[in-house]
């Protein structure tokens, strides 16, 4: 006996079985990502360049923690490029805060977006850090 609520043998009419690569997938908010971040450090004899670009977050610990080490060993001012960054978390601003308090020189961020400003202001990390507004003094 079947009830409206069982399959009959061999599928409902039109199934295809249960294939779950046939059904339509839709991604979970968590699922849905943005840019991915990425972290570059170019070194030249007198400063070195550190390019964030994408999202800033703790998906990037290890590669912001070696760009820190390898732009502290370098001992010459530090220019930090955020033009290309859509998100940082708290990771991105300890890592700011974290050039700004182990190095002699004062750290400068260039071409700070938006988001990024709001995140300097609210945290204060921004006091730390010589912000240049404008691309002709970088």
């Amino acid at each position: 006996m079947r009830d409206g609520n069982s399959t009959p043998p061999g599928g409902l009419a039109g199934d295809q079985g249960s294939d779950a690569s046939a059904a339509p997938t839709v991604p979970a908010p968590g699922d849905i990502a943005g840019e991915p971040g990425s972290v570059h450090v170019i070194l030249s004899p007198d400063r070195t360049t550190i390019v964030l670009s994408g999202e800033v977050d703790a998906d990037l610990g290890a590669d912001l923690a070696q760009a820190s080490t390898d732009a502290e060993q370098a001992g010459v001012p530090i220019e930090v490029d955020a033009h290309h960054v859509t998100f940082m978390d708290s990771s991105g601003v300890a890592f700011l805060a974290r050039l700004a308090m182990r190095t002699p020189h004062r750290v400068r961020l260039l071409h700070v977006p938006p988001t990024v400003q709001f995140l300097l202001e609210v945290t204060r990390i921004g006091e730390l850090l010589d912000v240049v507004e404008d691309d002709h003094q970088a």
